[in-house]
């Protein structure tokens, strides 16, 4: 895989600020958060029995609208492989670190078979990278 397909950030913002930050600004593009009660994984983990550190921060922030993923998949359900998309973000050096991958329109075309999946995902992949160039601040 590319470097290129990650995108690799930091903000000043404390990581419960930047998610705050980011889905008023997600809500406006009609994006929701769709994990926010699963997103914290030390929680998550610790349901499951897993003790991690109490410095552990890691949250995984899946971002979905509903109302274009709904239509997408009733268009074509192989779509969903690229579907689920998440934003990880976690502190290193005092700072909130935020990855997200990504794909280009050629790789998804050689995922997915479809002639209008690429270009529209492509779309939304800039636009979630838009969302979080603003939220970083």
């Amino acid at each position: 895989m590319h470097t290129n397909n990650l995108y690799h950030a930091e903000s000043e913002k404390s990581i419960q600020d930047f998610i705050g930050d980011f889905e008023g600004i997600a809500q406006k593009s009609g994006f929701v958060i769709h994990n926010a009660d699963t997103m914290d994984m030390a929680n998550t983990f610790g349901l499951h029995g897993v003790a991690v550190s109490a410095d552990f921060d890691l949250h995984m922030v899946q971002i979905c609208k509903p109302e274009k993923a709904a239509k997408s998949l009733a268009a074509n359900p192989e779509r969903a492989v690229l579907m689920p998309k998440y934003i990880m973000l976690f502190t290193k050096d005092g700072k909130t670190q935020i990855r997200f991958l990504r794909f280009g329109s050629e790789e998804i075309s050689a995922i997915v078979d479809d002639p209008v999946f690429p270009a529209s995902l492509a779309e939304t992949y800039a636009r979630i990278v838009a969302m979080i160039e603003e939220a970083r601040g």
